[in-house]
């Protein structure tokens, strides 16, 4: 067993209480590898934000659990040694089971989501309320994330062809009757890089499709039912049509890319919204950069010189959320 106290990490109570008081998102951003995590961290201790660190169930299959560990460990040994020692969670993100969710937290997560959102709705009550008992029962209380609502597009392991929007009229139900700390909805965000079918967008006159708009009242009305709760988004990356064309200039497919506007995530952000879930933006960073630098660079091999750039891009787009988008840059130390 493992405390994430030991570790130097944080949970999310606190920071989402000061999130939704100051009226901005803490940054979650997925990682698999040290060049994520440095990028992370050198962008959140620059702009002094707060920062979610999330593994997913098919992150730690990739990196091992616990190398994981001790990169979060790391992280907050790193952002110490870069002059700010910014609130870092360790998070597990999406969850599918009782069982994972008890792993992560004996081995030092500081936060956990169960899943269930794709069960039958006293099923997906029942597995959420198992996993907050044994996270809210550790000697350092771990905060766990629940989903209600289902969001569309593929991540990882998490999948679903067509998106249910969270009923406010069960929120106050669900979340009574879990304990939950925090509740991810689904109100048009999706996951991937193709957020939406083209049948669903409008196309700009240069081709760029432009997604349908969030519900925001189906948020507001969530907020009227749970005042003061936090409020997560999942699926909220904007995929970048800088990084696309890179990609696609440097022999890559990915043809109909379209993501959530960056002005609907800045108005989350100042609502109950105080968790905005980011991971393709970060993929797609990484990717243009190093194809980039191969077609630049023919002769290249050393992984160092290739990761670098990569490293380099992650950063500075981290930060440009963290700044512009989000509003955690200033809030490490609240």
């Amino acid at each position: 067993m493992y405390s994430y106290k030991d570790l130097g990490l944080v949970n999310t109570k606190d920071l989402f209480a000061k999130a939704m008081k100051g009226k901005y998102a803490i940054p979650a951003y997925n990682f698999n590898n040290m060049e994520q995590m440095q990028a992370i961290i050198q962008a959140c201790v620059e702009t002094k934000s707060p920062v979610i660190l999330q593994v997913s169930k098919g992150a730690r299959a990739y990196a091992d659990k616990y190398i994981l560990r001790n990169m979060a460990r790391g992280a907050v040994e790193y952002a110490h040694e870069l002059g700010c020692d910014i609130p870092i969670v360790l998070h597990l993100d999406h969850g599918p089971n009782f069982e994972v969710a008890k792993d992560c937290i004996d081995n030092g997560f500081s936060s956990v989501m169960i899943d269930g959102s794709s069960l039958p709705y006293e099923e997906n009550i029942a597995v959420t309320k198992k996993v907050v008992e044994y996270a809210h029962s550790q000697k350092d209380y771990v905060t766990v994330e629940a989903e209600l609502g289902v969001l569309a597009g593929v991540e990882d392991e998490v999948a679903s062809a067509e998106s249910h929007y969270t009923k406010p009229e069960e929120v106050v139900d669900f979340t009574s009757k879990t304990g939950c700390d925090s509740l991810a909805i689904s109100i048009g965000t999706s996951h991937g890089r193709c957020k939406f079918t083209p049948e669903q967008c409008t196309r700009s006159p240069d081709g760029v499709l432009i997604p349908p708009p969030l519900a925001f009242d189906v948020l507001e009305a969530i907020e009227k039912q749970l005042p003061g709760f936090p409020i997560v988004l999942h699926g909220s990356s904007s995929v970048p049509m800088e990084y696309v064309r890179i990609i696609e200039q440097f022999g890559g497919k990915i043809p109909d890319s379209v993501g959530i506007p960056e002005e609907q995530l800045r108005k989350a952000s100042k609502s109950a919204v105080c968790k905005i879930n980011i991971d393709s933006d970060g993929r797609l960073a990484m990717t243009a950069a190093i194809r980039k630098f191969f077609a630049e660079h023919p002769d290249k091999f050393d992984p160092r010189e290739y990761l670098g750039p990569a490293r380099e891009e992650l950063k500075k787009m981290y930060m440009h959320k963290n700044i512009d988008v989000l509003g955690s840059a200033g809030h490490a130390l609240d």
